[in-house]
């Protein structure tokens, strides 16, 4: 083992890991269940309870909430930035700012959210996986909700 691959595989898993928060944003995006369901472990738990009407539950709950609620968005386009991974070894907590114009009907302009997705992750035979996720929405600009 030279000196160089602890560094190397650290760089591997944090290109992991950023594509497996893109592989979100785009499941999500394109409203893809299936492929919603590859960046989570089978028995993870999703807390979007910061978001207005926001869940929390298991995995196959929340898909079946966002697949009902998601359809009434006919626009929404999820962005993540700022990927601090905190790795060890086969563990790693994943702190991301994400940023998120969206369109509700009935409002005039496009709506903004941000905040961070906090994630626990899990290396797995397949990669890496989230086995929780809380979303910690911080803002919401042009909010019917309110």
């Amino acid at each position: 083992m030279t000196v160089h691959e602890p560094a190397l595989q650290r760089l591997l898993d944090e290109a992991e890991i950023r594509r497996l928060l893109t592989t979100y944003c785009t499941a999500v995006d394109d409203r893809d269940w299936d492929l919603y369901r590859t960046v989570f472990t089978p028995d993870a738990f999703i807390d979007y309870t910061s978001t207005p009407h926001g869940q929390a539950g298991t995995l196959d709950e929340t898909v079946a909430w966002l697949s009902e609620n998601l359809t009434l968005l006919p626009m929404t386009m999820h962005y993540v930035l700022n990927v601090d991974a905190r790795i060890d070894g086969d563990t790693a907590i994943v702190r991301a700012q994400f940023y998120n114009p969206l369109q509700i009907p009935g409002v005039e302009r496009v709506s903004f959210c941000g905040g961070y997705y906090n994630h626990s992750l899990v290396r797995t035979a397949d990669g890496w996986r989230s086995e929780r996720l809380v979303e910690d929405n911080v803002w919401f600009d042009n909010n019917p909700f309110v």
